[in-house]
């Protein structure tokens, strides 16, 4: 797993940079886990745009991933390391003693060959999932539940990992990439290890097109549009002053925005913190 450095051969390849793949060891999907992923646009059953700045991109197709890992205390073989177009990430193809395949995130070390298994027992190495409450402290996770059978909603982008810091009754609290400390149910389940592909970071994009293959449209600033179009569009040159806002007058850039009064309680200390 490496960043490859392309040759300026074209405006486009001059200053940018991609994956070498070395890690993967598969190209194709496995057939069974995959399923149409249909492109909508942003928009809505209307028609109507709902999220701008997206649209077109590559033709992809969905992995399976099995983020609740309920398969408990069957071991498993890693088969394949594969490449996921819908995630930063790399995803692992696993098969269960019974025959059952799977996918997961494929954490660092994670290698073709070995065993990993789902279990209150299970050992604490790269790819076992286990409850919190069966996790010793301090050790690095990912792939966290926020309510027990969910399945796995946090920390799951290349490179990053939690820190279990400690268990309090039936609350464990885990440090999170943000810095945020939060309050999880000891039954909640999380994988050991960091998230793989930690090189995804220094990736240079290079040219514009690259996004429009992810699927991301132009975004126009503000200040560049008519008074019609924005709050902060119209004036003689650049205008001073102005404090920014999305098209709709709402503020943005550092305001916060969280309404979730409901689970305030289980954040113990905010990211931007000091």
């Amino acid at each position: 797993m490496g960043v490859k450095i392309f040759r300026p051969r074209s405006p486009g390849r001059r200053n940018s940079s991609g994956y070498d793949f070395s890690e993967i060891t598969k190209s194709t999907p496995e057939r069974s886990l995959v399923e149409p992923l249909r492109r909508k646009a942003a928009r809505n059953n209307t028609g109507m745009v709902t999220v701008r700045h997206k649209g077109g991109g590559h033709k992809r197709r969905y992995r399976l991933v099995d983020f609740k890992r309920i398969k408990l205390d069957v071991p498993a073989t890693v088969a394949a390391i594969e490449y996921d177009p819908n995630r930063t990430c790399r995803i692992a193809l696993i098969v269960y003693t019974d025959g059952v395949k799977s996918y997961i995130l494929a954490p660092i070390g994670l290698k073709v060959g070995d065993q990993v298994v789902s279990s209150v027992n299970a050992d604490i190495k790269p790819g076992n999932t286990l409850p919190l409450k069966a996790i010793p402290t301090g050790t690095t996770i990912h792939n966290i539940e926020m309510r027990p059978g969910k399945g796995g909603q946090m920390v799951r982008g290349a490179g990053v990992a939690a820190t279990l810091i400690a268990k309090l009754g039936k609350y464990c609290q885990v440090r999170l990439p943000s810095g945020e400390v939060r309050q999880v149910l000891a039954e909640c389940k999380a994988s050991i290890g960091q998230v793989g592909n930690t090189d995804n970071e220094n990736i240079k994009i290079g040219k514009a097109g690259r996004n429009r293959w992810k699927g991301k449209r132009p975004a126009v600033r503000g200040m560049a549009m008519n008074p019609i179009d924005h709050p902060l569009g119209g004036g003689e040159g650049v205008g001073k002053g102005h404090h920014p806002v999305t098209p709709w007058g709402q503020p943005c850039k550092g305001y916060k925005t969280r309404m979730n009064k409901r689970t305030d309680s289980m954040i113990v200390k905010r990211r931007n913190q000091k």
